[in-house]
């Protein structure tokens, strides 16, 4: 288990906002009764750069953002099962480049759907569980992750429908898993947390065979000889609660557990040694009120800045790479007082959109300035 090294004092960053971008309110949806759980921009192909989807209870909606705070409904998916409750959803696409919707949640499938043809292309089964993270391996985007309840993290290929491996065993997690994630340019590197309040970092150098496999596997999917990876190459004990969300920023990670901050923090591994070594905690953003579980941020494609909800309602915008941190804006509405589960932060970060536990989505535009 990896120490928190001594002597080197995190970088905590200030709540006073630095009117760097200013945002307002451009449109609000009810969608429905039922909380929305997650929001997406499409980062997988420049085309649809302006369209997100978002899940909330058997239901799937495509929309595109449009000048002047217009939100389009584009497509809607309704799951043939009226008790399905999904939590989780990630763009990705085939190797022909159809774009495809990945969604999972309380019922343990995995539906692809085609948003092509508006028809499911795949219904993955598999894990033991709900579906808390479903994310896309965006230099192969026919790959996809899900962290689930049953413990374990399964690795797939959409454009084939095989499992090829699950992390899951005596390293594994020993709770639910919260959240996963891919790592940007380390094609075999996976990050994962949850409610045993660790982050594991995993490698899948030794079987990217079985990866390269799973593309040209003819076989039934079921016959493919799926790998159980046992071991994380570094187990890190940064938070003392659940984790819920963790992304990487190059070799660092950002991950947050309920106590009112994003954390960046350096993972220090020892190559004789797999799974220890030592963390060095970099620098906190503080977000107030968010100490619930299930709130997850977003950042935009080139990692810039990073958004995230609080139970109030409010979003807290944060500038990554500058130190100290840097709050951009916080942004608040008197009509915003429901939780936010997730934002997605558009390309360039001058939109961002909150889901809600009420069932609404907002849209906030960046202001121009003059």
């Amino acid at each position: 288990m990896a120490k928190i090294t001594l002597g080197c004092e995190p970088v905590v960053g200030s709540l006073t906002p630095s009117k760097k971008r200013d945002y307002r309110v451009t449109n609000r949806l009810q969608e429905g009764k039922r909380p929305i759980y997650a929001v997406a921009f499409n980062f997988i192909d420049s085309r649809y750069f302006n369209v997100f989807a978002t899940v909330g209870g058997n239901r799937v909606t495509v929309y595109q953002c449009l000048e002047g705070g217009v939100i389009a409904v584009l497509q809607s998916y309704i799951d043939e099962d009226k008790d399905e409750s999904f939590y989780t959803l990630s763009w990705a696409c085939s190797i022909d480049g159809i774009p495809f919707l990945v969604a999972g949640g309380i019922n343990g499938i995995i539906r692809i759907i085609d948003t092509g043809n508006e028809k499911i292309h795949k219904s993955f089964v598999g894990h033991g569980d709900s579906i808390n993270e479903i994310r896309t391996q965006a230099l192969r985007p026919s790959l996809v992750v899900s962290a689930s309840k049953d413990e374990s993290v399964r690795l797939w290929n959409v454009h084939t429908g095989i499992c090829i491996l699950i992390f899951s065993g005596a390293g594994g997690h020993r709770n639910e898993v919260l959240s996963v994630d891919f790592h940007p340019s380390d094609i075999y590197r996976i990050a994962s947390c949850g409610m045993d309040n660790t982050v594991k970092i995993w490698s899948m150098k030794e079987f990217w065979t079985y990866v390269e496999k799973s593309f040209t596997w003819t076989d039934l999917p079921s016959k493919f000889p799926t790998k159980y990876v046992q071991f994380p190459v570094f187990i890190a004990s940064v938070h003392s609660n659940y984790v819920d969300c963790n992304r990487w920023l190059g070799d660092f990670i950002l991950s947050k557990s309920v106590d009112n901050e994003i954390v960046l923090w350096e993972p220090k591994t020892k190559e004789q040694s797999p799974g220890e070594g030592s963390v060095d905690i970099l620098q906190k953003y503080p977000v107030p009120e968010c100490d619930i579980w299930f709130i997850k941020f977003s950042c935009d494609f080139h990692y810039n800045a990073a958004a995230i909800g609080n139970r109030e309602g409010k979003i807290y915008v944060w500038e990554l790479q500058s130190s100290p941190p840097v709050l951009i804006a916080r942004l608040s509405h008197i009509q915003s007082k429901s939780p936010i589960r997730q934002t997605a932060m558009s390309f360039d970060g001058s939109t961002i959109l909150s889901c809600c536990e009420d069932g609404t989505i907002w849209r906030w535009d960046a202001v121009a300035t003059p």
